[in-house]
């Protein structure tokens, strides 16, 4: 589920929303986090993790997950 692209905007902007509270407990960069977005179907799912842990790495491609994306 999401194109690698939707992927990445979708961790940036929660990345972005995170930090932007400024919470005492928060890092003030590279936050920790795992989104998990469930579809409609059961195999149908998405796990979002920060950008920067795909620096060093590239993360797997899902074909069927980048053609069908508008």
């Amino acid at each position: 589920m999401f194109s690698m692209a939707q992927k990445k905007e979708i961790s940036q902007k929660v990345e972005e929303l995170l930090l932007s509270y400024k919470h005492p407990e928060m890092p003030g960069e590279k936050v920790e986090f795992h989104l998990k977005v469930v579809g409609k179907e059961s195999w149908s799912w998405a796990d979002i993790e920060p950008n920067w842990h795909f620096e060093n790495k590239e993360p797997g491609v899902n074909l069927f997950n980048e053609l069908n994306t508008k």
